[in-house]
This record gives structure tokens, sequence and C-alpha cells, in this order.
């Protein structure tokens, strides 16, 4: 049910803020929160009967993504002073999906516990979140949810194009596309560096529609940021501009105590979906969004995925399905400009962080480049830019991008090819020996959340070198693993359940006869029933991956891919951010 927007909210007392708590209380403990601000150079008149407004940085030395950051936090507490609030910094850990082993995803639950900890633990009247590469968004935004403060999102923003030979590139989408041609010996070791030094030019994610422009577009649409925000490249002054805004805003909603619960709806969960589907989003979004709506109390699974894929068209013309890059998608309208494209799909009366509706957030925005959006008479498909499959492959579901697939794989049968697991893959993928053609299908185990661990983006498995060099660009291709959003091709990801804990991923064989058909939403292996139980009855489970530490911790409690690989002691009620003070 939509509730009231933010000018018809009551407004806080200074003495209802939850900062009072450490502030305002005349007795010992408030007179050491006091004092030790004043050691800090602020005077009680910078801080008192005022919102105190927590801005969880995830800058760091080693995440380009976020190599701005130093200058964003600047300008969002510049608005919060503004605004008539008190900005207090917390650097949080940077989840960097360029450098990080063996993968991000391996740690976005921890973030999203500093998140809710760090915000439990303070005094924070509400938040400014500052992510964008891959995980630090759905990390923050679940950590946000769960404790249930006022919350903005200020998104990194894309970078901008890659240059090469007068040529734009595309982050990911072209490291696969020349890396390929690299290997089948079609450019140079010099071509190779010129690429290197060229794709990314400036601070800010994944300039393609990869996982950083998904999962901050899908923030938009669900209300966690300022109109338009998502869009907007790193280095464009109108992304400071942002920033500053954002700061003002949130001390407006600390006021009118404007939650994350107050505007998330089922409906607008739905929004998130359709605003992917229509982007050509990653499929890690499936894995994301799914974790977020538990979060907030929602069930959403991947058959909901799968209806609304199958009649949400492909608007977006974005590597890797598409053609452009997202400086151009910002420049030919940006995300409004799609969403009221495709506003009879959407719940326009949904309501945003700022207390306006949906429908006001993009009410008449314009395409301004309709190759780079797609009006809707025109779209690149007309539907199913995702696809959910299940089979007794994967009984509880896998994933495929059709849009980013050659078409001829959509219906496929041919032999498998396995490797135990990605060390193994990468030894013998291109010997000349290997047992492989164009119609074999590649299977990799032992990649899931349990079994790599983490559930790396390692899909997009690697086409052997000697196919590569006879034109084969496209395979079926099959794992427990996630891919790069910037990835493309046939490859179905996130069988569930993983191989590591005996899912029928385990049990295939080399030279099984394996079945997709994306139309029918089917991913089966072809032997009989009695078989693949022998298989099972035979199956041993291999060593867990960690004994001590948060890795440990991990393997205790992280959940399936079809369950958004949270923690199962997190999927609780939302914290309660009126709960009694700790002393």
């Amino acid at each position: 049910m939509t509730k009231s927007p933010l000018s018809e909210r009551p407004r806080k007392s200074p003495q209802d803020l939850r900062s009072h708590r450490w502030y305002g209380v005349n007795d010992m403990r408030s007179f050491g929160h006091r004092s030790r601000t004043a050691q800090m150079g602020y005077h009680r008149t910078d801080y008192a009967g005022k919102p105190v407004i927590a801005i969880i940085n995830t800058w760091s030395d080693i995440n380009p993504c976020h190599s701005h950051f130093k200058q964003r936090v600047e300008e969002v507490k510049r608005g919060i002073w503004q605004a008539g609030g008190f900005p207090v910094e917390m650097p949080a850990m940077s989840l960097s999906e360029p450098f990080q082993k063996p993968t991000t995803m391996l740690y976005r639950n921890l973030l999203a516990m500093e998140a809710e900890e760090l915000l439990r633990s303070y005094p924070a009247d509400g938040v400014v979140l500052m992510g964008g590469c891959d995980k630090t968004t759905p990390a923050l935004l679940m950590g946000a949810i769960s404790m249930n403060l006022p919350s903005i999102f200020v998104p990194a923003g894309p970078m901008l194009r890659g240059d090469y030979k007068g040529k734009f590139l595309g982050s990911g989408s072209d490291t696969w596309k020349y890396w390929a041609e690299l290997r089948a010996g079609n450019i140079s070791a010099s071509d190779w560096q010129d690429i290197e030094d060229g794709i990314a030019r400036s601070a800010g994610h994944c300039m393609t529609m990869g996982t950083a422009s998904t999962m901050t577009s899908a923030t938009e649409t669900l209300g966690f940021t300022l109109a338009g925000a998502a869009s907007i490249p790193a280095p464009d002054a109108r992304h400071g501009q942002m920033a500053s805004l954002s700061g003002k805003a949130i001390v407006e909603m600390v006021w009118h105590d404007m939650k994350p619960s107050d505007f998330l709806t089922q409906a607008s969960f739905d929004n998130a979906v359709t605003a992917v589907l229509a982007l050509g989003g990653s499929t890690n979004a499936i894995v994301h969004l799914i974790a977020m709506s538990r979060r907030a109390g929602f069930a959403l699974d991947l058959d909901r995925f799968d209806a609304l894929a199958r009649k949400t068209p492909l608007l977006a013309n974005l590597r890797p399905s598409g053609a452009f890059l997202m400086e151009d998608f910002y420049y030919a309208g940006g995300l409004r400009a799609l969403l009221w494209q495709i506003r009879d799909l959407l719940s326009l009366d949904q309501l945003t962080c700022t207390g306006q509706s949906l429908f006001e957030q993009v009410k008449d925005a314009e395409i301004y480049h309709d190759e780079v959006i797609r009006r809707r008479d025109n779209p690149l498909i007309e539907g199913g830019s995702l696809a959910v499959l299940r089979g007794n492959l994967a009984p509880n579901g896998a994933v495929i991008k059709p849009s980013a697939m050659e078409p001829h794989l959509r219906r496929h049968q041919g032999p498998a090819v396995v490797f135990k697991d990605y060390n193994d893959m990468a030894s013998r993928i291109d010997e000349p020996g290997l047992h492989i053609d164009a119609n074999s299908v590649i299977v990799l185990q032992s990649a899931g959340p349990q079994g790599a661990p983490g559930m790396p983006e390692w899909g997009q498995l690697p086409i052997p070198q000697k196919l590569l060099k006879q034109g084969v660009r496209d395979m079926v291709r099959i794992s427990d693993a996630r891919m790069s959003g910037t990835s493309y091709g046939a490859c179905v990801l996130h069988v569930s359940p993983e191989s590591h804990i005996g899912g029928p991923l385990a049990l295939v064989q080399d030279g099984d006869i394996i079945r997709l058909d994306v139309e029918d939403r089917r991913i089966d292996l072809m032997i009989s029933e009695t078989e693949l139980a022998a298989r099972k009855a035979a199956w041993v489970a291999p060593p867990a991956k960690f004994s001590r530490g948060y890795g440990a911790l991990y393997l205790k409690h992280i959940q399936q891919a079809d369950q958004g690989c949270d923690f199962d002691f997190l999927q609780a009620e939302p914290a309660r951010s009126d709960e009694p003070e700790i002393h």
C-alpha cells in the first residue's frame, strides 16, 4: 500500500532524534559524547538539536570505481551542512571488483553487516550510502534496509567511454571480445596493450550495462536516490551537484522520518526488476534483488523474474546486449526516459525516499537519441532479456541472458565436457588434445556459493583456443557460478542447488548429453532417473573450504543462489531504529 509523501508526514522535534540519546541527555555518558566531539574541533552549536547524518563511504585506494569519492563526500557534507544537519563520515569496507579475490561476492554480506552495525552502534539519525562498484550497492542497501533508518544512496556513476584507435570501448564486454581475438591470433600484443591503456579513462564504475549500472539503476527505480542520479557519468559536474543535493535531501528525510519501510513495497521491487529487464541488465541483479527484497520482508523469487521478463521489452541498446555505453545512455535521456517509455508496466504511484512518487520523478522524460534508448514500438527484443531455466540439472533454477547469446544456441543439445573446478578448467581448456567441438557443452563444477567459494564471476567460460581459431565465438556453457554483467554468451548460470553440496551439476560426466531449450525454459541432463540416483548415492561431499574466521561463518550460513545468497540469520525481522540504548 502506498504511504504518505514527505509533506504529509509529521515533523520530528530535536528531542525525537535518535542522536538525542547521545548528545541531548544531561548525564555522564552524554558529557563524554559532547566532550569528545569538542575534541574533534566541533562546537556544541554545530550539532545540538540537529540531525546527525552518517555518510558510509566505500572509498579506497584500491577501488578505482570510487576514486572520486574523496571529493564527492565533501560535496555530500556541504549539502548536509547547508540543510542544517551534522555530517559524520564513516569509512566502510570497499569491495573492489577489479582486485578482490576470489570474488567480492564472498564479502557482500560482510559489508552489509558492517553497514547495519555502524548505523546501529553510532548516533546516526539518517544515512547517505556511497557506493557503485558491483557488490557495494546491494551490500549497503541490505544493511540500510535491515537497520531501517532514513537512507539515500549516492551512486558512483559510470566512467567515460573507453578509446581504441577511434573506436569506443566498453569495460568487460570489449575485454572479453579482444581477449578472444588475441588468443585467436587476430590482434597483436601491441594492440592488446593499446586496449589496456585506453579502456578505463576516468573514475567511475563500468560504463557498460554491467552489474554496477544495473544495480544503481535498480536502486533509483526502488526509490533510494534522487531522480536521474544513477545515469550521470562520474566525471560530470552534475554528479557533484547530485551528491550535494542528496546531502540536503537526507536532512529533510530525517525530520519527517522517511525510512525504507515507508516506501519499499512488493510493487517497488517489481518496478526494479522490470527496469533491469528493459535495460538488458546483469544476471547478478537476480541474486542481489532477491536478497534485498527478503531483507525488506517481500517474497521476490526466480519465477517472478521470469514472469516479468516475458512481457518486458528490451529498450536500452547498451553493451553487452546492444551497441552503446552508459555515457551515451545519459546523453540520450538516461534512466528516467527509459522508465517513462515502460510506464504502463510500472506502478508509478510508489513512493521514493524523498517523498515523491516514481511518476513525479519520471513524468514526461524525453528520449534524445532513439537508437540508444528505443521507443516502445521499436524494441531490441519484445521480451525475454532474462530467462529462468529449470529441469533435472537445475531443480531450483538457473538463469541465462538470451539477449546476449547467439540465437542458434537457444535450442541446443550436445555432449558435456566437464571441468571439476576452475583450476582444472584453466589448465586444460586450451590443450590441443581436448576432445571438444563447437557442439559440445562446457560444464564447470565447484563454482557456487560454497564450492568456489563465494560464487565468483567465472560463468563466461573461455572458448578453447583451437575453436577460436576456427571462428567459434559462442558455445553453451553451464556452471553454478555467476558471470560479470559486462559478459555475454550462451552461459547458463546460478545452477541451484550447487555442485559442491551435491546438486545434479556435480553428477555430470564427460560425454553426457545436455539439452538446453530457452523457449521452454529447460536445462536437462539426458540420463535416466535410475542412473542419476546411482551417481548421487556414490557422490562424496568435498571438504569445507574454510575452517576459521569469516570464511567459516560464511560457509555455515550462506544460502543458495535462488535464495539470494544472504546469510540465513540476517533474514529475520528488520532491526528497529528505536531500540533501547545499549550502555
